[in-house]
């Protein structure tokens, strides 16, 4: 993608966060629409003109080392394991979104199945399981605890919201509520990669290991700049809206697992 095309792309994004100003339900979802996220109830708060233009702005200029890929094709092999240093996860009750599995991928894929015998997806529940490990432990991300946030976020992959499971969507990237679906990925692994490098986004400075695939991975880092989130708790409020108990409900997700 050329840089005219990555700054559509992305200006495209942030015309449909700015279009939260519409009142919504206050049930409603939105996914990280701006850079002070704040609760949005009925009639609630919006982007306004001057943080918009202020965002806009930024892209006047896409960073050279950040590649946008509309249809990038994973190899078929390669080296999951990172080249930087990961602080080894050693409790349940560490609510840290960089770090090692303590859950096997046998674990989660039985505590899919114990929930939802039958899953709407593509692939197995032992291969969606191994990309969340392999794409979650090349970028030092938590997957065992990111699988449990697929899970919330989709239902046991059972959707019935406004994703649809061709989308290969597992985050709820793009989606805002109404009716709007969203990213859609070309495969479950590069919905996953995606998923794993927007967790990214928020938690670290650094460029994910593999081309960008989230299509937002550069408007939430140009937004926090040097800031990062450390823990899932900080995504409440962020990833979901309200989501007053979002992170935590997903950490209780991730101990649930470990029990399998």
């Amino acid at each position: 993608m050329n840089i005219n095309s990555a700054k559509k792309f992305i200006a495209a994004a942030m015309l449909g966060a700015f279009a939260l100003s519409v009142p919504v339900t206050a049930d409603a979802r939105i996914h990280d629409p701006k850079v002070q996220t704040r609760s949005v109830q009925r009639g609630g708060d919006s982007l306004n003109g001057n943080t918009f233009a202020m965002l806009l702005d930024g892209l006047s200029e896409i960073p050279k080392h950040v590649q946008i890929v509309d249809d990038y094709v994973a190899p078929q092999h390669f080296d999951t394991q990172p080249t930087f240093p990961v602080p080894q996860t050693v409790s349940t009750s560490d609510p840290s979104i960089i770090g090692t599995p303590m859950a096997t991928q046998q674990q989660c894929v039985k505590y899919l199945l114990r929930n939802n015998p039958n899953p709407n997806l593509p692939v197995s529940a032992e291969e969606i399981v191994a990309y969340y490990y392999e794409e979650g432990s090349r970028e030092g991300i938590r997957p065992d605890v990111a699988f449990a946030q697929a899970l919330k976020e989709t239902g046991f992959f059972r959707y019935g919201g406004d994703v649809i499971p061709e989308q290969n969507n597992y985050c709820g990237l793009g989606t805002t509520g109404g009716g709007v679906k969203g990213e859609f990925f070309s495969t479950p692994q590069l919905g996953v990669r995606a998923h794993i490098q927007h967790l990214l986004a928020y938690s670290s400075t650094r460029m994910p290991t593999m081309p960008v695939v989230d299509p937002r991975y550069s408007l939430v880092r140009q937004s926090y700049g040097s800031r990062t989130l450390g823990n899932w708790q900080d995504l409440n409020g962020r990833w979901a809206v309200p989501g007053r108990y979002y992170g935590q409900e997903i950490l209780s997700m991730f101990r649930d697992i470990l029990i399998q």
